[in-house]
């Protein structure tokens, strides 16, 4: 594909890396030249220098035959008036904006073609909110992603001695939780991926990643590792913006402490929260955590605009008594020197942004993209579409489907309410409008070898190394001669 991304920044790089990668054309456009050139050096990409929603620089860009704009610059108003240029001037057939303001994003008939032609709008401050608020409800996971309208959950969990499956066989899964159906679909040991089978073991330190329907997933959690305590305090570093929102978000469930250093941003936050404690101060004071009771707090999250403050308060938090920290952290590089620290879980926020963009490049029928493994891996949820003769899934047991080694298909989901009209229109029409009847009455399977994949199934893959998307794209592609 070509490919226009608008805007440099973390985001915008992180895509293009991923992009790049996958043998795209990439052109990047950024009004600051040093860090278009620093990416030049880095990737195979063009750039150019200027104000994305000039037309002058599009038409330098290459939007005269673009197959996409993707516009996340770090201000919304540039984003909506290149994606109105894209589609007015050059027809470009899909057109992402990144969207920070709540104020447009309330409002979605702005995004239709008769003002700004926006078909996908991107918030990755709520999308981050939602990835933490997830960590906070399963305080033992690593990772929580939801596929298949919440019908399915894929967990990344630390396994961890006292458990009762450390030391025992995958196939003896059954016996420990009966009543409930689990896949494990990638272990990773010491960094190292194993390709999960029957007999092998599980260690005390792996990184397992497992699928299972979503009302199942604490039971789950029983047996790979002891319980943590449930989260009732939470404190959280930093009222910006997705401080506030994630704030918002927990305060009526939660007992939730900001802290805040600027004033004027805490009189903000005070006159908008009516259950969380609002406090003036800097996240790095260690008297000020210790007045504020920060060995009681069940989850501690550094959630500033500046990396060393969130990993420094996370660090201070986590000595002085919290029981889980998190920290939000920007720098790809600080993010792999973390782990194994006294911080619990590190944040990137553009590695979980990047799979809500990349599910709009994958071809064919993509409902979702997870970016996994600091990018090295990604899970998938794909719609198999066609018959046993137009398809290369449909009407196939699993066993006979030619995944790549490292591949994995994890679940089914059967019978879920299908979208109606454009992808605009998926966007206009929020999955909280779909009947909550027709999501319960879909069915979820676990895989196994003779699990036989049927039209409209949504299918659910691991995949442990990046570069077997290209494969497993073609594998559901449907016969031209079925359209």
């Amino acid at each position: 594909m070509k490919i226009i991304i608008l805007g440099a920044g973390r985001v915008g790089s992180s895509v293009a890396e991923s992009l790049v990668n996958e043998a795209n054309d990439i052109t990047m456009v950024d009004i600051d030249h040093e860090r278009l050139s620093i990416l030049q050096d880095r990737l195979d990409l063009r750039t150019v220098v200027g104000n994305a929603s000039y037309p002058s620089v599009l038409v330098d860009a290459g939007a005269m035959d673009a197959d996409m704009i993707l516009a996340v610059t770090e201000h919304d108003e540039t984003n909506l008036v290149a994606c109105k240029l894209a589609a007015s001037l050059f027809n470009t057939p899909t057109k992402i904006a990144r969207i920070r303001s709540t104020e447009y994003l309330k409002n979605p008939e702005i995004f239709s073609d008769e003002i700004f032609s926006v078909d996908y709008a991107i918030s990755p401050e709520q999308i981050l909110t939602e990835y933490i608020e997830k960590l906070i409800e399963f305080p033992e996971a690593l990772q929580v992603l939801d596929f298949a309208m919440g019908k399915v959950s894929m967990v990344a969990v630390r396994a961890l001695q006292g458990g009762a499956l450390i030391g025992q066989q995958l196939q003896e899964l059954r016996k420990h939780i009966p009543n409930v159906v689990i896949r494990v679909v990638a272990i990773f040991r010491k960094d190292r991926p194993i390709i999960p089978e029957g007999s092998t073991t599980i260690q005390e330190g792996d990184e397992v990643f497992f699928i299972a329907a979503t009302d199942d997933i604490r039971k789950v959690f029983r047996e790979l590792r002891n319980m943590d305590r449930p989260v009732k305090h939470v404190m959280i570093a930093g009222g910006g913006r997705i401080g506030r929102r994630l704030s918002r978000t927990l305060e009526n469930d939660y007992q939730i402490r900001i802290i805040e250093h600027n004033p004027k941003a805490c009189e903000m936050l005070a006159s908008e929260l009516n259950n969380a404690l609002v406090l003036n101060g800097d996240a790095t004071d260690e008297l000020l955590l210790e007045s504020e009771n920060i060995a009681e707090m069940d989850m501690f999250c550094s959630l500033t605009n500046d990396d060393e403050n969130n990993i420094m308060s996370a660090l201070l938090a986590k000595r002085l008594g919290a029981h889980r920290v998190i920290a939000l952290i920007t720098r790809g590089t600080y993010v792999d020197l973390m782990q194994g620290s006294g911080i619990d879980i590190a944040i990137s926020p553009a590695q979980v942004t990047i799979g809500s963009l990349l599910a709009y490049v994958r071809r064919g029928d993509v409902a979702a993209v997870h970016s996994l493994r600091r990018g090295a891996a990604e899970a998938l949820e794909l719609v198999a579409h066609g018959d046993e003769k137009s398809s290369k899934v449909v009407g196939r047991k699993i066993e006979d489907i030619k995944l790549p080694r490292g591949a994995m298909i994890g679940a089914i989901v059967r019978g879920l309410p299908k979208y109606e009209g454009t992808w605009r229109e998926r966007l206009v029409t929020d999955i909280d409008t779909v009947s909550d009847d027709l999501i319960r009455d879909a069915q979820v399977i676990i895989a196994h070898h003779d699990t036989v994949i049927q039209s409209d199934d949504h299918v659910i893959l691991f995949v442990i190394n990046r570069k077997m998307i290209r494969e497993i794209e073609k594998l559901f592609q449907v016969n031209v001669a079925f359209l």
